[in-house]
């Protein structure tokens, strides 16, 4: 964290103290408010990320505080991978009911027809808004501001190829981030709480970190180089740890904890700290093999060390500190608990909620745990988790109280124990119905939807044809290149929820010799047409960029600095249809320096005269 990043915060809390003097105390709660909400989610942080939770790596201080200050559930569980977390924590249902089966180009969607904890705590008049990794739909209706998040900073992508000044966007626009991504994500949770400090507001503070690309700023990044590390207990876990990714993942763990005081800091100088309930958790497992209290597994998996997630619970004015309890609990639990402890109404959802309410172990310590089964389904691997065990499709069962390392099955030992928890399972799949590992479908996007002004349709949602390709295998934050032949075309199914006329622009990067490429869009439903065209006048030779703050060798695509042209006007009809981007006359040298590369196409809707 910078100089400057922590001179602002000193300089909001200084106006904050100065405005509660002046008004005669606006910046403190009233004791009978509801309670404010802040919900910080990290991305690809296991279980043993904390300092808390005994890994000697790293200190997280400001997230342990929230164990001190309030409490921890012992055993609570996530999805193995980040969207169908999202989705359990957003609807409270399992991410098996809300049509949620992929991490990418529109699998990641929550169906229209169910509703969140943004619509449920904006209907309750609180001020709404999310800062980060979306990862639960792009476009309008899926889009957060649809969701019931009235503010939006961040990406909808299910990860972002640069971490430094990115390309962001703000309410639908494009915008251009400030710093390290995840400083200026916190600043925007900081700026939202201090402006609606006598408001009760509802923050979800999704980080990106430390998902890669490993990018980590210099300043947090000097402890860790060639930093020498503790191995996990497990075998299995310590013999394939890459160390370098390892060191990159806990100094941006080490950053996470820098900004999760910052928060707090931010709450103690508003006056906020006593009636906001501030909750931290994690969307899945670690994002490589490193300590993780000898849990099985990572990321991905269906064992304890790919589903077991901090979660931490600070709520002064309710909530006893320094608790810890026990049972077991998920991310569907978070909707119906947070509304509860607010009064807030949980409305029409498209179905039961899967989660339950936590309030009553939350606020008494005499409360005993229910007994209760959480079920987890990814890519064809499932699993349920009992109070007690976790039971494998395969037969095995672990008694995670005796082996939380998922060592020995003991299943010829509890055999009816095995047998009740495999029909469980199965009734559980027959009934929620989850994809298997090779499951796709054909994915239409909306356009143009009545509530919002701007559509977002990246390369991660397009189909490329002839020689045209994505600029890495995952679509996320990808972009298309090798567009040498006029023949090839870059195209988007969409379905347009209102027609009407909209102002084209497409986000590019060409070579001088490029200067002069034709674009032409087509958009074509049935027998009608309608098309614009521009041409190249601009070159934009830019190459990867912030390539040097990688501290681990990525696996996603570069970024580059993306540059904006006008396509001009096209009109669309309502309906579906096919958007097709094609390049008639293509300028430049043979080779990597002709054509143009496309990262974005943006729609804006032109009012109606």
């Amino acid at each position: 964290m910078s100089i400057l990043t922590h001179l602002r915060d000193v300089v909001i809390g200084a106006l904050c103290l100065a405005s509660w003097v002046g008004v005669g105390g606006s910046c403190r709660a009233d004791s009978d408010a509801r309670p404010n909400v802040l919900v910080i989610l990290t991305d690809d942080q296991g279980w043993g990320d904390l300092s808390l939770h005994g890994n000697p790596n790293l200190q997280t201080p400001h997230i342990d505080s929230l164990a001190r200050d309030g409490v921890q559930i012992q055993n609570f569980y996530v999805c193995a991978v980040c969207s169908p977390t999202r989705a359990e924590f957003l609807t409270g249902r399992y991410h098996t009911r809300s049509g949620v089966f992929s991490t990418s180009a529109g699998g990641e969607r929550i169906d229209a027809a169910e509703r969140t904890i943004g619509d449920a705590f904006q209907n309750a008049g609180y001020a709404t808004a999310a800062f980060g990794k979306w990862h639960s739909g792009m476009q309008a209706p899926y889009h957060p501001n649809s969701r019931g998040f009235e503010e939006f900073y961040g990406f909808c992508s299910g990860h972002w190829g640069n971490y430094f000044s990115p390309m962001l966007e703000h309410n639908g626009e494009i915008v251009q981030g400030k710093g390290f991504i995840v400083d200026d994500l916190t600043n925007h949770a900081i700026d939202f709480m201090e402006q609606h400090r006598t408001d009760p507001f509802f923050v979800y503070l999704p980080l990106n970190t430390p998902h890669s690309p490993m990018q980590v700023p210099d300043e947090d990044w000097k402890e860790f180089e060639g930093k020498d590390i503790v191995p996990d207990p497990s075998p299995e876990n310590a013999k394939q740890e890459d160390l370098q990714h390892t060191r990159a993942a806990l100094a941006l763990c080490e950053n996470i904890d820098d900004n999760v005081g910052r928060l707090l800091e931010a709450l103690d100088r508003l006056s906020l700290s006593e009636n906001t309930i501030v909750v931290f958790f994690c969307d899945n497992g670690p994002n490589g093999s490193r300590f993780n209290g000898g849990l099985r597994g990572r990321k991905g998996a269906v064992h304890e060390g790919g589903l077991r997630s901090p979660c931490l619970i600070r709520y002064p004015e309710e909530i006893q500190a320094g608790r810890t309890v026990g049972g077991i609990a998920g991310a569907i639990d978070l909707f119906p608990t947070l509304a509860d402890l607010c009064g807030v109404e949980v409305g029409a959802t498209a179905g039961p909620l899967d989660g339950m309410s936590l309030k009553g172990v939350l606020n008494d310590p005499k409360e005993v745990p229910v007994q209760r089964l959480i079920f987890t389904a990814w890519k064809g691997k499932l699993s349920v988790r009992s109070n007690q065990y976790r039971y494998h499709p395969n037969g095995d069962l672990f008694d995670l109280q005796a082996d939380p390392g998922e060592t020995r099955s003991v299943a010829k030992e509890h055999p009816e124990t095995a047998a009740r928890m495999k029909r469980a399972l199965e009734d559980w799949a027959q009934e929620t119905k989850p994809r298997e590992r090779n499951y796709t479908e054909e994915q239409v996007f909306p356009v143009g939807h009545p509530d919002q002004v701007w559509t977002q349709l990246p390369a991660r949602d397009a189909q490329a044809t002839g020689q045209v390709r994505r600029s890495n295998r995952f679509p996320n934050s990808s972009y298309m290149t090798h567009w040498h032949s006029e023949e090839d075309a870059v195209t988007w199914d969409v379905d347009v929820l209102a027609g009407g006329q909209f102002e084209v622009e497409v986000h590019y990067a060409c070579p001088e010799s490029a200067v002069g490429t034709q674009l032409n869009l087509e958009w074509k439903q049935g027998n009608r047409t309608a098309a614009t065209e521009s041409v190249v006048t601009v070159a934009n030779p830019s190459g990867a960029i912030h390539l040097d703050k990688d501290r681990s060798k990525r696996v996603e695509s570069d970024e580059k600095r993306w540059a904006k042209m006008s396509l001009g006007r096209i009109t669309l009809s309502e309906g579906r249809g096919r958007l097709s981007l094609t390049c008639p006359r293509i300028m430049g040298e043979d080779g990597e320096r002709r054509g143009v590369e496309i990262r974005l196409m943006m729609l804006h809707r032109v009012p109606a005269e």
